[in-house]
């Protein structure tokens, strides 16, 4: 790597380390740790979630599957997209949740079910949520390993205590504001890059030309490299929706800026411009993978996983290949902060306090929450040097995050919606979610288990988990059931909500694209002008084209909801 290069990345990184501590002096108590104040106006919330969900190991993870599915694997970010406008026209979850002004799904768990559950439900959230980020270390330093060029495999250690070392001192330091300042330039320096790299993709390839070279290194092999139904399945389709639901209502670090959004009313807003993001975070990387795959003639070797990153490395002129490294380490730190922030508050919070049953002041909160931070940094660096699992890091994802989201599924909206669930209900979907472990590549080859698609496994989980909750839930009622006072604090907030399936006729609009969008599909389908192939060149243009209108739309109305939190902050 050009010396040009090396000194963006120390002078960006040092600026953004600098500048996380010095978000310590914004905090004021432990909610302004935990969520910022609950302060966040809509387009910081919007930067802020993109910045999140698009992180170094976001990007690393994606564009592996973009190796291994070729295009077939963009029907992952379609179903993000989808799933998430729908719960952003209807508030399906996150506007009852917004409006109990809970700061966690845990604290919800007390609010309808009791304390037990709050507390089970935590615990199960945490060991979920620490399996499922135990890889992100190690694959930030497979980057950092890659990019650079280093060879020796003592390299990877060495680079995994580094940052691991950076991450601890940053998060420690500035809380959930910190979080924010860092995901907002984050998502600035990384947008200009992906783009970036995106665009001379198609310069180095030609638009056109890549299609045809993608064809012809794939001509040899039998699968369907644009149609998802042949190629993976409908069960691997099925777990892809519910991932998409999970990474938008019930994953913590999506929801957390649900409930620090500023009011009830911005909740549904946040999450139809999100959509977009969810979509973004997927397409993106996802071709820069099959650019990769491109590129190196299909010769992916044993590491799919270092392909993308190597593919950066070759294609990118000096100056901009420095831009693009410095974006992602930052991505990574973001990445890193925003989940040891989200697992160690949740654990203060929804564990510690409740078990000790006495309130803690919020310098105590703060103090034992830093403490757990850096408890849980050395457990990411021991997971990442010694976990052997060879699944794709999408599919360990997908089924370390079902420990605890497959029993959530059920207690979250099942509480919201049907009057007669129970806590015993909720106890028991919580457990059966733990089923969700027998999908881990080493615990299905120690015990025998011949599935070889985890998605399969989740599935079953899921369904296991939900019956448990129903039949539970009948078996053993609530002699104080909470669900009426529950319900009626949000039924409060929900008569002041703007009604956006009205105001904007989504219902009306949303019939007419439907009928509009069969009918072009059919006449083109009798043509023979529909193909899988065609449809992801559109999505993939249509993504392009948001992307660049969110940046514009954002970008600075984020620069100025920032300051003011930060004006406000130190003014308190």
């Amino acid at each position: 790597m050009n010396i040009l290069d090396i000194s963006i990345i120390v002078v960006y990184l040092s600026l953004i380390f600098l500048m996380g501590l010095y978000m310590r002096r914004y905090v004021n108590d432990f909610s302004d740790f935990m969520i910022a104040g609950r302060n966040i106006n809509l387009s910081l919330s919007v930067v802020t979630m993109l910045g999140t969900e698009l992180g170094l190991v976001t990007v690393m993870y994606t564009a592996q599957t973009g190796v291994k599915g070729l295009f077939a694997s963009f029907h992952i970010g379609l179903a993000a997209f989808l799933v998430t406008l729908v719960i952003g026209v209807t508030g399906f979850v996150i506007v009852k949740l917004r409006a109990l002004e809970v700061k966690s799904i845990p604290e919800y768990y007390q609010l309808r079910f009791g304390k037990k559950v709050r507390i089970l439900g935590a615990m199960l959230l945490v060991l979920g949520g620490i399996l499922n980020m135990g890889l992100f270390l190690k694959v930030g330093a497979i980057f950092i390993q890659t990019i650079f060029g280093f060879e020796s495999a003592s390299t990877l250690t060495v680079i995994m205590f580094i940052l691991i070392v950076l991450v601890l001192i940053y998060t420690m330091s500035g809380g959930m504001i910190s979080v924010i300042v860092t995901d907002y330039i984050q998502y600035v320096i990384l947008s200009v890059g992906l783009l970036s790299a995106v665009f001379f993709s198609i310069y180095e390839l030609g638009w056109i030309n890549l299609f045809f070279l993608l064809e012809s290194v794939e001509l040899a092999e039998s699968r369907d490299i644009y149609n998802p139904i042949d190629s993976m399945g409908p069960y691997y389709i099925s777990w892809q929706v519910i991932l998409g639901f999970v990474s938008a209502v019930i994953w913590p670090t999506a929801i957390t800026r649900a409930l620090s959004i500023k009011s009830v009313k911005m909740v549904q807003y946040q999450y139809i411009w999100s959509s977009i993001s969810f979509l973004i975070r997927f397409i993106i990387p996802c071709f820069l993978g099959i650019c990769a795959f491109i590129y190196f003639n299909g010769n992916v070797g044993s590491n799919a996983l270092a392909l993308m990153p190597k593919y950066l490395s070759n294609i990118l002129p000096i100056g901009l290949l420095g831009i693009v490294v410095a974006g992602m380490l930052a991505a990574f730190m973001s990445t890193h902060d925003s989940y040891l922030l989200c697992w160690s508050t949740i654990i203060t919070n929804d564990i510690i306090e409740p078990l000790s049953n006495n309130k803690m002041s919020s310098k105590k909160k703060i103090m034992l929450t830093r403490l757990i931070i850096f408890v849980l940094g050395i457990y990411v660096f021991y997971w990442g040097m010694f976990y052997k699992g060879t699944d794709a890091i999408w599919d360990y994802l997908g089924i370390t995050g079902a420990i605890y989201f497959t029993g959530a599924i059920s207690v979250v909206v099942l509480g919201l919606y049907w009057s007669k669930a129970s806590s015993t209900g909720a106890i028991l979907a919580l457990l059966g979610g733990l089923s969700s472990i027998l999908g881990l590549e080493p615990i299905r080859l120690s015990l025998g288990i011949n599935i070889a698609n985890p998605a399969i496994i989740g599935l079953l989980s899921l369904g296991f988990s939900l019956s448990l909750m129903i039949i539970g839930s009948l078996i053993f009622p609530d002699k104080n059931n909470k669900f009426m006072k529950v319900s009626s604090k949000c039924k409060k907030i929900e008569k002041n909500q703007d009604n956006i399936l009205k105001k904007y006729y989504l219902i009306e609009s949303l019939i007419v694209v439907i009928l509009i969008s069969s009918y072009v599909s059919y006449i083109f389908e009798i043509s023979g002008l529909v193909t899988w192939k065609f449809s992801w060149q559109v999505l993939f243009i249509v993504t392009i084209i948001l992307f660049v209108l969110m940046f514009i739309r954002f970008t600075y109305g984020g620069f100025k909801d920032l300051k003011k939190i930060l004006v406000n902050n130190i003014g308190k």
